[in-house]
C-alpha cells in the first residue's frame, strides 16, 4: 500500500469508496443521495487542504482529506475524515491515513486535529483515534440515524498537538 496525493485520475476510486461508505448509512453523517457532484465539492480540498489516497497497485482502496477546521481566528486547528473501501478494511489503510493526517498538519503548524461528527457505534474508528492520541471530548446524543440502531451519539473528538 502506498499514499499519496490525489490526481484527477484517482476521481472514479475515490467516489467508488465515497459512495459505497455513504450508502452504509453506519459511519458518515452524509447524504446517502448525494450526487457525484456534491461529493467531490465536499471530498476534493483546495489549498491550504490536501486529499490522499492509498493505493494497492493501481487500486484506491482509502482514501483522506485534511485542512483548516474553520477559517479565521479557529483557523490554528485542523480536521481530517477518512473513507477506507469494504475490502481493505482491517489492513491498516485507516491507520496508516490517520497517521499521515495527524503528521500533516504537525508539520503545517495547526495547534491540533478536531473531528466533528465520529459516530460513536464505529468503534474501530474510535479505537484508532484514541490510539492516535485524540480524547472524546463529548457526544451530541442521538444525533446520528443509524439503520441498523437507530438514533445514536456523535462525538466530538480532539488531539492536542505538542508545541
Amino acid at each position: 500500500m502506498r499514499l499519496r496525493e490525489m490526481g484527477e485520475d484517482d476521481w472514479p476510486g475515490v467516489w467508488r469508496i465515497i459512495h459505497e461508505v455513504v450508502r452504509e448509512q453506519e459511519t458518515f453523517p452524509f447524504d446517502p443521495e448525494m450526487s457525484e457532484e456534491q461529493a467531490r465539492a465536499i471530498w476534493v480540498e483546495r489549498p491550504p487542504g490536501r486529499t490522499i489516497v492509498a493505493v494497492d497497485g493501481d487500486r484506491v482502496i482509502g482514501t483522506a482529506k485534511m485542512g483548516p477546521n474553520r477559517l479565521g481566528p479557529g483557523g490554528h486547528v485542523s480536521t481530517a475524515s477518512f473513507m477506507v473501501a469494504a475490502e481493505a478494511r482491517g489492513r491498516g489503510v485507516g491507520t496508516a491515513l490517520c497517521r499521515y493526517a495527524v503528521d500533516w498538519a504537525q508539520r503545517q503548524g495547526y495547534a491540533g486535529m478536531q473531528f466533528n461528527a465520529v459516530v460513536e457505534t464505529n468503534h474501530g474508528a474510535v479505537r484508532l483515534y484514541q490510539r492516535h492520541g485524540f480524547e472524546i471530548l463529548g457526544t451530541v446524543p442521538r444525533a446520528f440515524a443509524h439503520p441498523a440502531l437507530g438514533r445514536v451519539g456523535l462525538h466530538l473528538m480532539y488531539r492536542e498537538f505538542d508545541a
